[in-house]
């Protein structure tokens, strides 16, 4: 059960870092971005290709991998402030569908539908504790996820980048008459997150189902830990994702059951939607 938990907390380090990614893209630009994972996929195929087939070095190929997720995640943003700047966020949300799918079906045109030959970039033992081995993957993973939702929380509360970033969230029409201009900022803050997604999509995928379709699909287990921080809490959504991948591997333990673990990140959803309206439901049960 222990060691099955721990091995589950390399998961549990994406789905936070992709859950903090989608938390800020809620609160900053008004996004839930259902391509979140598909472009950081994307990059990481790319960086793939590069290292096999152009036979540049794991961390050129990388580097160019990373900027490719970001970028792509740069053009959808732009987008979506050029022309979808007044809609709403059920709107601008379900834009971010088209980039998944054609993401996913232009990565099986040009790298086809099989698992991509990732290598692993970290790998090996970090240390022993009472006889449960720690890899350097679960440091890695959970770290990064600690280490992003301090370094946004820092961001937004002590820097000016930060204070536009919120102003152009909470009061849009009063921070772009102050001058303020939203759209690079807009842009900015999906490139950043691109980045980041494919950085970890990139470090993780050796030790994941690694085709196209399902590392799209993380973006389930990583909107089910940020909705335990409601998409605005960082510290919840860091605690939900590293629950659910530590859950995940305990499920994965039990053979009877383990097929459930692909199911947990729904169930994950459901719970949490049924809980945060249970106050609708008393009040209307009274």
């Amino acid at each position: 059960m222990i060691q099955g938990a721990l091995a589950g907390l390399a998961a549990g380090g994406l789905y936070a870092v992709l859950g903090v990614c989608l938390t800020l893209m809620s609160r900053l630009v008004r996004v839930v971005n259902f391509s979140q994972a598909a472009t950081g996929m994307f990059g990481a195929f790319c960086a793939v290709w590069l290292v096999t087939k152009a036979g540049l070095p794991i961390w050129a190929g990388s580097i160019i991998g990373v900027l490719i997720g970001g970028l792509l995640a740069a053009v959808i943003g732009w987008i979506a402030a050029t022309w979808l700047s007044e809609a709403d966020t059920t709107t601008r949300s379900a834009m971010t569908v088209g980039p998944l799918l054609l993401l996913i079906s232009l990565s099986f045109i040009l790298f086809g539908n099989k698992p991509q030959p990732f290598a692993p970039i970290i790998a090996g033992p970090a240390f022993t504790v009472g006889g449960v081995v720690i890899s350097q993957l679960t440091l890695a993973t959970v770290g990064l996820a600690i280490v992003v939702a301090v370094a946004v929380h820092f961001l937004l509360a002590r820097t000016k980048v930060g204070t536009r970033l919120r102003a152009l969230s909470e009061r849009p029409t009063t921070a772009e008459l102050l001058g303020i201009r939203s759209r690079p900022l807009q842009v900015a803050v999906w490139f950043v997150t691109g980045i980041i997604s494919a950085l970890v999509i990139i470090i993780v995928a050796p030790s994941q189902s690694n085709d196209a379709t399902s590392l799209s699909m993380l973006i389930v287990p990583a909107a089910a830990s940020a909705l335990l921080g409601g998409f605005r809490r960082l510290d919840l959504t860091v605690i939900g994702g590293i629950v659910l991948g530590m859950l995940s591997g305990v499920v994965a333990q039990i053979g009877q059951i383990s097929a459930v673990r692909n199911f947990l990140p729904f169930l994950f959803i459901v719970v949490l939607l049924l809980w945060s309206q249970r106050k609708e439901v008393w009040d209307a049960a009274r």
